[in-house]
């Protein structure tokens, strides 16, 4: 976990640079992973930042979501990134002190589902209202699903071997 001496909110040299490399990390592979629709590692990847950063988790996110939008266009998907990914942190945070592979894999799954959802929220406000938000939702649903399995699957394999290597990049710090 990060160290607890340095007060909230102030970030170390290495933490920006650990930080800004987890947030390009999150980038290129959901690039990578690009042709398989709705299979991407962000949710686990997102969860695990914040259980060795906890809030400074954020700031990964914040660079994650610029990143796609200098290369993807900032359009209404891009202001619900703004809002879903930082979110992912809040709930991350409920949970931050557990271990268990499998609460983190349901909630990466559940927010699979809830993607769709969260997604379309400016959909809702800025174009076509309650009907347009539930035509976007009810014609994601396939989408969500397959979102909700990938997480679920992934963060369950990924998550137990991922959080290893996460420990001892974060502890090498310390020790030099």
């Amino acid at each position: 976990m990060s160290s607890r001496s340095r007060p909230a909110g102030k970030f170390s040299a290495w933490e920006i640079a650990a930080l800004a490399l987890m947030g390009a990390l999150i980038f290129a592979v959901k690039a990578a992973l690009s042709a398989i629709p709705n299979v991407q590692l962000n949710a686990v990847l997102i969860i695990l930042t914040t259980v060795f950063f906890g809030w400074k988790a954020l700031a990964t996110v914040w660079i994650y979501v610029l990143l796609e939008g200098l290369i993807f266009g900032f359009s209404t998907w891009w202001l619900s990134y703004v809002f879903i990914w930082p979110l992912l942190v809040v709930v991350a945070m409920l949970f931050r002190q557990n271990r268990s592979a499998l609460l983190w894999a349901v909630i990466a799954g559940f927010w699979g589902l809830l993607f769709g959802p969260l997604m379309y929220i400016p959909w809702f406000c800025i174009m076509g209202g309650w009907k347009g938000y539930f035509a976007m939702w009810i014609a994601g649903i396939p989408f969500d699903l397959t979102h909700c399995a990938s997480n679920f699957v992934l963060t369950l394999v990924l998550y137990p071997r991922l959080y290893p290597l996460m420990e001892r990049f974060v502890n090498q710090k310390r020790k030099g």
